[in-house]
């Protein structure tokens, strides 16, 4: 099975802290209006939020694993609890590649494969290279044609 790009850690790590920011800033203007919050608190339940926030994002990216079989792509995710997904190519409508902010400042890309079925059937493979995100999507993109005329 296939890992995702190392680079990726980083995205996630950087994504742990958005979080603890939030709570931070919640925490100050408590402070600024007079709420009887103490700051050293808000500071405290961000560290934790960012704390658990790195170690999730370390074991997401061990967990994290995906293969192009013969008859589906076949993924493997989740920290807390593991899916396995099988998403056979007879239920892909189309593949795009998605490049963010944050994806393109890291020389990196997602594959987001749409499926036939109910809203918010979607798989994302993120941490790819931009060369192995265009290679998956035409693969998968070839594969999902050969299936919609091995069904008629």
């Amino acid at each position: 099975m296939e890992s995702l790009n190392p680079r990726v850690r980083l995205a996630w790590l950087l994504g742990a802290f958005v979080p603890g920011a939030i709570i931070v800033g919640v925490g100050v203007v408590a402070v600024r209006i007079g709420a009887p919050v103490p700051l050293a608190a808000a500071v405290g339940v961000a560290t934790l939020v960012v704390a658990l926030g790195l170690v999730a994002a370390v074991y997401r990216y061990r967990v994290w694993r995906f293969e192009v079989r013969d008859d589906s792509l076949y993924i493997v995710r989740g920290v807390f609890t593991r899916v396995d997904t099988s998403v056979p190519y007879v239920r892909v409508q189309h593949v795009d590649t998605r490049r963010g902010p944050l994806e393109r400042t890291l020389g990196l890309a997602s594959v987001v494969v749409y499926t036939a079925g109910s809203r918010g059937a979607d798989i994302t493979i993120p941490g790819l290279t931009p060369t192995r995100a265009g290679e998956l999507r035409e693969r998968l993109r070839e594969l999902a044609t050969e299936s919609e005329f091995d069904a008629v």
